[in-house]
């Protein structure tokens, strides 16, 4: 069964002292595109991070999202009461020169300036990392997990699309004969309204037939049936089919081209355009998969 490349996968791993949370989103791209935001602590694993990533999604604009939030006296955080007091020093002087009111609530508003609370570089523990890797692959199962619902609607979405345009061309049938004999009818009548030609019966025979062979759809039509039955064969091969499903959907909508310059009918050429409708609509959808 196809995936998706749409996908999303949070996770939240409890150490003694913080609270680490991973989220994964997960986008449609040709490529395998990789952002990481994290904190300085988990910096130095970002290669094996990104690694993890590559090897497990295989494609797709992948957002890779670590924060941490303490829920315990922490040590490495603390206030610069020497930046705290230049910038008290700061404002009370700027102030006084500009007659400016010093606000009542200014605590808060320095506990926010820059540098005011400063966190000293943290050291990774294995052990910590142990959790915070197990938590990343916890985050990407679900992110597959995701991948594989909004696939298995997407499957579904391409088979009633796929069976809609082989209908389309089972109903083209009936007109191939009339098509024909319209064609045939209306040669012929354009010669015979014509004063003073003399037709030559025999030539006038083979040359229709050379004509109405090139407007024969016959092989256009065995042709996009069988790149139809292969489109479904694909799509039920399993995961990574997603390219392959764009090419063949490119070749179905070759033969739809060919048949619609050929039609040389109103009502077929009505028939057409609706499978031409259909086909767009998987084209939309075919950009999200894996």
């Amino acid at each position: 069964m196809i995936q998706s490349m749409t996908g999303f996968g949070k996770t939240i791993a409890e150490l003694p002292n913080k609270k680490v949370t991973v989220e994964i989103k997960a986008l449609n791209s040709k490529q395998m595109d990789i952002l990481v935001r994290s904190v300085p602590t988990y910096r130095e694993k970002e290669m094996e991070i990104r690694s993890l990533l590559s090897q497990t999604l295989e494609r797709g604009k992948v957002e890779f999202i670590i924060t941490v939030e303490h829920t315990g006296a922490s040590a490495d955080t603390m206030i610069n009461t020497a930046v705290l007091e230049s910038y008290k020093n700061q404002i009370e002087t700027i102030s006084q020169k500009f007659g400016l009111k010093t606000p009542d609530d200014w605590f808060p508003m320095l506990m926010r300036l820059p540098e005011v609370i400063t966190t000293d570089a943290e050291e990774l523990d294995e052990e910590e990392w142990k959790v915070v890797y197990n938590a990343i692959n916890e985050a990407i199962n679900k992110l597959q997990e995701f991948r594989i619902q909004e696939g298995a609607m997407l499957g579904k979405f391409f088979e009633q699309k796929i069976a809609r345009i082989a209908e389309l061309l089972k109903s083209i049938e009936p007109y191939e004969n009339e098509r024909i004999e319209k064609i045939r009818s209306r040669i012929m009548e354009n010669l015979y309204n014509v004063p003073e030609i003399q037709v030559d019966i025999n030539r006038l025979e083979q040359e229709m037939i050379y004509y109405i062979e090139k407007l024969d759809i016959n092989e256009e039509k065995s042709r996009l049936d069988n790149h139809l039955k292969y489109f479904l064969k694909t799509l039920g091969g399993g995961e990574g089919q997603g390219k392959k499903l764009g090419f063949i959907v490119q070749e179905i909508g070759r033969e739809i081209n060919t048949l619609g310059s050929k039609s040389n009918h109103a009502e077929m050429q009505q028939i057409v355009v609706r499978m031409k409708d259909e086909l767009e609509q998987i084209k939309e959808q075919i950009l999200n998969v894996l």
